[in-house]
């Protein structure tokens, strides 16, 4: 096992840089989000581009993080659809602009070097490929926590003799649909509406009754005669609360609470697929559950569950939705919950490759024989000149002035430009509600920061940060523990390579123990797990102790009391492998001529009965299609660095492909 670092990166190889369960869509792939009679109207629309044979890939403004721990890792965390409903589509023309602009202003971005990133295990020469050149080229699939991987491939909807007929979905028009949804979400001063029945049959009566108990959870209904004509009347059955509590009496007893399904998803991330649904629905989002979040530049597959409604419902929804799919549906007692999960199996297509068949072997074969240095991903650190781990810093700190300027003040790198009006008002006036005008979109970090501070005060910075939710605050926290972590692996692995020595660190259970001399052969380096750093973990016995303490003591930290004054910014610390060798790993290099080919069914293409993709002996490209299964927390990107031997940060992909573009 030849060890090898990165001193400089070569600028000569190109590649793509790889965002964990995200990518980049081009323009064909791209779709307006459709919806048929019978669907609440939105708008939905992905703006990707491609770039021809032989480039590196630019990325575009990366939508920042993993999908590991549901956390996203940038200042900016905007809703998908709020974002477009404000800004709209490019034009043709500025698509090239935005790049250019892009380009330069990430100049001023990370590289790996900046967070830790410095070292390969494997000794084989690297090669360029282009990652995500079409986004359904970078397919995750979930891994259940009974170790099955999740897909895609049964639309059936469970027989259930207490489902409502079909005609639930297309008695109502359209104005009586916009009118009842207004009521439900009490956003006129109606108290009720009333439906005239043409076709006065009980029957008849009864399907409305059901369409709009099962379309509009918080309204009941009831028949009233006026004049001699009879009408449905709508009302709300138990205030606000009702559209959060699906009601009871309509669910039969016999049946599970929650319908599990699996969802396939194309250039959404699963927060905003679940916005999406919701608003189908006409329910809250937080009646939803998963094990996992997936980011958005890829096709994923996962589980989610929903309480009380139906898998037909449900079922309808495919017929409504583009790059959705929701099928497998069963009932089941339980919701699911965050980190159930035992990780995601990827399936990946490099294109356009340059390395020899010997060389990917190599690459390949030391991929699953020895994996990849567990480091924490670029997507964890974000993308402008304010990393995220120094506003964790701070935070940790005490620091709560710093906090709120590393948050709010200028900074160059990539960023809508509303949020740079943002910055500059605040900057010139420190008045919170003139910065807060700037912005169209109020549910990003600054927004909801200038609103604390418009409310609390500048004296009360503390108060005004908590407005922002709470898994956004705890972002930055670990966004540092990742940047402390990187470094230190990278120190010990520098100091000691890729073999167990006495004083390190392995899991027991969840007890961390250390390896002594005599039985340091029993250990391999898969064993060995570092700290990240917090009041609850123990360091390891040697040299790298010595270096934990250095780097938190020039940060202003005391490694030996990592309680902070507010609880939720106390950190207890955790242990992460420092080599993770991926499993059911398997790839082959295929020839292609067409750049636009999929070079590999999808669970939806297989479900429409496509056949696979045919190979030509050969072509003008090869790609190289990887298969392998990660556990939670860990980074594809990083896997993928291994393979390539590239520095995977947008700042260095986007100038490798600003020169190849000259």
């Amino acid at each position: 096992m030849e060890l090898t670092e990165v001193t400089g990166v070569s600028l000569k190889r190109g590649s793509h840089a790889v965002e964990d369960n995200d990518s980049v869509a081009p323009a064909e792939e791209a779709k307006r989000q459709k919806v048929l009679d019978g669907c609440l109207t939105t708008g939905q629309d992905g703006l990707e581009h491609v770039s021809p044979p032989g480039s590196v890939h630019v990325p575009g403004p990366p939508a920042a993080v993993s999908a590991r721990e549901g956390r996203k890792n940038s200042d900016v965390q905007l809703e998908e659809e709020e974002e477009e409903e404000e800004d709209g589509l490019l034009e043709e023309g500025e698509e090239e602009e935005e790049a250019e602009s892009f380009a330069d202003m990430m100049k001023h971005g990370l590289t790996e070097l900046d967070v830790g990133i410095t070292k390969f295990v494997s000794s084989h020469q690297g090669f360029s490929g282009i990652l995500k050149e079409r986004y359904s080229d970078f397919v995750v699939h979930e891994i259940g926590k009974d170790g099955q991987i999740s897909h895609l491939d049964d639309l059936s909807v469970p027989v259930d003799e207490e489902d409502p007929s079909e005609d639930v979905f297309t008695v109502l028009t359209a104005e009586e649909k916009q009118r009842l949804e207004e009521l439900q979400l009490f956003k006129n001063k109606e108290t009720s509406v009333a439906i005239e029945v043409i076709e006065d049959t009980k029957e008849k009566r009864t399907v409305i009754h059901q369409a709009i108990k099962s379309l509009f959870p918080g309204l009941e209904t009831k028949t009233e005669d006026r004049e001699g004509k009879k009408y449905i009347v709508a009302y709300h059955a138990a205030g606000k609360k009702a559209l959060a509590n699906p009601r009871k009496h309509s669910w039969p007893k016999s049946r599970g609470s929650y319908c599990h399904f699996v969802l396939y998803k194309e250039n959404k991330d699963t927060m905003d697929a679940i916005n999406v649904l919701s608003k189908y629905l006409r329910v809250k989002p937080n009646i939803f559950s998963y094990m996992g979040t997936k980011d958005k530049r890829a096709i994923t597959v996962q589980e989610i569950a929903v309480l009380k409604i139906t898998a037909q419902r449900l079922a309808h929804l495919n017929k409504c939705l583009m790059n959705f799919k929701l099928g497998n549906f069963s009932y089941q007692k339980n919701p699911l919950k965050l980190g159930e999960l035992q990780g995601n199996h990827f399936t990946v297509v490099l294109r356009n490759i340059t390395g020899t068949d010997d060389q990917v072997q190599q690459a390949m074969n030391s991929l699953k024989e020895i994996g990849f240095i567990n480091y924490y991903g670029m997507q964890r650190f974000g993308t402008t000149a304010v990393p995220t781990y120094q506003v964790g810093r701070a935070i940790l700190q005490n620091s709560w002035t710093e906090v709120m300027d590393l948050i709010l003040k200028p900074r160059s790198g990539a960023e809508k430009g509303y949020l740079v009006k943002c910055r500059e008002e605040w900057a010139k006036t420190k008045d919170p509600a003139a910065a807060l005008r700037k912005l169209p979109v109020k549910r990003c970090v600054e927004g909801q920061l200038l609103r604390g501070l418009s409310k609390y005060g500048m004296k009360n910075i503390v108060s005004a940060f908590g407005i922002i939710p709470r898994n956004n605050r705890l972002m930055y926290i670990h966004s540092y523990q990742s940047y402390v972590w990187n470094n230190m692996v990278s120190k010990r692995i520098e100091e000691y390579g890729l073999k167990p020595v006495p004083g390190d660190l392995v899991l027991k259970g969840a007890t961390a123990t250390y390896i002594d001399e005599e039985d340091v052969n029993n250990y391999s380096i898969h064993d060995v797990v570092m700290p990240l750093p917090g009041f609850d973990v123990i360091y390891p016995k040697h040299k790298i102790s010595e270096a934990y303490r250095e780097m938190l003591t020039a940060d202003n930290l005391d490694i030996d009391n990592m309680r902070h004054k507010i609880r939720d910014y106390s950190l207890s610390g955790a242990y992460r492998k420092i080599i993770i060798r991926p499993q059911n790993v398997s790839w082959e290099v295929v020839a292609y001529d067409d750049p636009k080919i999929p070079l590999f069914n999808t669970d939806v293409d297989n479900l429409e009965g496509k056949p696979p993709p045919v190979f030509a002996s050969e072509g003008k490209y090869r790609a190289l299609k990887m298969d392998f299964s990660l556990p939670p927390s860990t980074y594809a990107t990083m896997a993928i660095r291994e393979v390539l031997k590239v520095d995977t940060s947008i700042k260095n992909q986007t100038q490798l492909n600003t020169t190849w573009l000259r």
